[in-house]
């Protein structure tokens, strides 16, 4: 029985065409009661990007996707410990910490921020990663 189980696995190779990539990943997963959640950008599970230009959507369909999984995997926002984003601008921290933080009331996780260069997509605003434990 493995210890891990992996939350919508998928390759590269679909997820960026436009890219010469071939590696197998996964959104989620889940190894004991521990959630990792891959970054999360504007994109849909379809694949398709919502708010082209605006860092509060990207931000918002991130968490969308993030409850999504983190449903996917047993967990809950509300088990998040750990939050890390990733802005491509610092003017974008206040609208995306405000988005995130409807997200998280009351939750109080530890939280990274960063301001980076780029993103793995020139249309790509933000990023955030979450872990969350699930209760005993």
């Amino acid at each position: 029985m493995p210890s891990h189980t992996r939350i919508r696995m998928f390759n590269t190779k679909e997820t960026y065409p436009n890219q010469s990539l071939d590696n197998d990943l996964c959104q989620a997963v889940r190894a004991g009661n521990t959630v990792y959640v891959r970054g999360q950008v504007g994109t849909d599970f379809e694949g398709n990007l919502v708010g082209l230009g605006d860092p509060r959507a990207q931000a918002e369909q991130a968490m969308k996707n993030i409850k999504q999984l983190l449903e996917e995997a047993g967990a809950e926002l509300s088990h998040i410990v750990k939050t890390t984003t990733y802005i491509i601008d610092p003017r974008y921290r206040e609208p995306v910490y405000q988005e995130v933080g409807k997200w998280l009331r009351g939750v109080f996780p530890i939280s990274t921020g960063l301001v980076v260069s780029a993103l793995a997509q020139p249309q790509w605003l933000v990023e955030i990663d979450v872990i969350a434990v699930i209760p005993e």
